[in-house]
C-alpha cells in the first residue's frame, strides 16, 4: 500500500527517466512484477503445508516480508548508486511478492478453519485488516505531506512509514510461531497433486475463483493508485487525496465483518447451497 501511495515520490528517486510518466510508469510497472512471485509463493506454500503444515508457511511469510520491507526502506537512492538502486528494489518487491502469495490463501483458510460454522465472519477479518492497512498507509500520507516539504519528503519522509510497518514484524512472528493447527487442517486428506486435482476436479469452482478473485484485485489497487491519479490527474493536493482513501479503507475495515457475518445466516447458505450451486 506504501509503495503504491507513495509512488509520485518513489519513482522520481529510483527512476528518473528525464520525464515524470515514463519514471511513474516504471514504478508502476515494478510493482507488477512482485505478482509473478505470487503463485510461486502459494506452490511453497503448498510445499511447507504437506510437512509440518500452515503454520510454517505463515511464519516464513512474515519473516520474507519483513525482509522487502526492510530493504526498501533503507535503500539508497539512483543518485547515490546508480542503476543498483532499482534492482535492488526490484528483488524487494518480488520478496514481498513471494510472501503475499503465500500468505493470503493460507491466512484466510486458518480463519474460517477455526470456527467451521462462521466461516464467512472469521475469513472476512482478512478483508478487514486491508481496510485497516489502507487507512493507516493514507493516515501517514495525509500527515507526511501536510507537514513536511517536498525537499523532506524526498530525503526522508517517504521511509516513515516503512519503517512503521516493520513494527508488526517481531509480534507477528511471535504470535505465529505460538499457533496450533486447525482441528479441520490436522483431520484433512493430503494430496501430493493438489494443482492437477483442482485443473481435474474443480474446474468450475476454480473458475468462479479466478473470477472472484479478478473483481477483488482489480478494486484493490484501483484504490492503490487513486491517490497518484489524483495528485497528478487532476491536481488534488496530496493530504485531501490521501484523506478520501483513508474513508475508503475505513468502511472496508467496519463492514468486511458484516458481510461476512451476514454471509454465516443459515438463510444465506441454504440460497447459495441450492441445487446445481457450484459453491455448495
Amino acid at each position: 500500500m506504501v509503495y503504491g501511495f507513495f509512488a509520485v515520490v518513489i519513482a522520481k528517486l529510483f527512476f528518473p527517466a528525464g520525464n515524470d510518466t515514463v519514471s511513474l510508469l516504471l514504478t508502476l510497472s515494478t510493482f507488477g512484477v512482485s505478482f509473478f512471485m505470487r503463485p510461486l509463493g502459494a506452490h511453497r506454500d503448498r510445499r511447507v503445508r504437506i510437512a509440518p503444515g500452515r503454520k510454517a508457511a505463515l511464519t516464513l511469510s512474515i519473516l520474507l516480508m519483513m525482509g522487502g520491507t526492510l530493504i526498501i526502506a533503507i535503500l539508497p537512492t539512483y543518485q547515490s548508486i546508480g542503476l543498483a538502486a532499482p534492482v535492488i528494489l526490484v528483488i524487494a518487491l518480488l520478496m514481498q511478492g513471494f510472501s503475499a502469495g503465500g500468505e493470503f490463501g493460507s491466512a484466510t483458510a486458518f480463519l474460517a478453519e477455526h470456527v467451521p460454522g462462521r466461516r464467512g465472519f472469521f475469513a472476512s477479518w482478512q478483508v478487514a485488516s486491508q481496510g485497516l492497512t489502507t487507512l493507516l498507509a493514507a493516515g501517514f500520507g495525509v500527515v507526511l505531506t501536510g507537514n513536511l516539504s517536498p525537499s523532506q519528503m524526498a530525503s526522508w519522509g517517504w521511509r516513515v512509514p516503512f519503517f512503521f510497518g516493520l513494527l508488526i514484524g517481531p509480534v507477528a512472528w511471535y504470535i505465529r510461531t505460538k499457533l496450533d493447527e486447525t482441528p479441520e487442517f490436522l483431520a484433512a486428506e493430503t494430496t501430493t497433486t493438489p494443482l492437477r486435482d483442482t485443473f481435474t476436479s474443480q474446474k468450475l469452482r476454480l473458475v468462479i475463483a479466478i473470477g472472484a478473485v479478478v473483481l477483488g484485485t482489480v478494486s484493490t489497487y484501483l484504490v492503490l493508485f487513486m491517490p497518484t491519479f489524483g495528485v497528478k490527474q487532476l491536481g488534488l493536493a496530496p493530504s485531501v487525496a490521501f484523506s478520501a482513501i483513508a474513508l475508503t479503507g475505513l468502511i472496508q475495515m467496519v463492514f468486511a465483518p458484516l458481510v461476512g457475518h451476514l454471509s454465516d445466516r443459515p438463510d444465506a447458505r441454504r440460497s447459495c447451497c441450492s441445487p446445481g450451486c457450484c459453491l455448495c
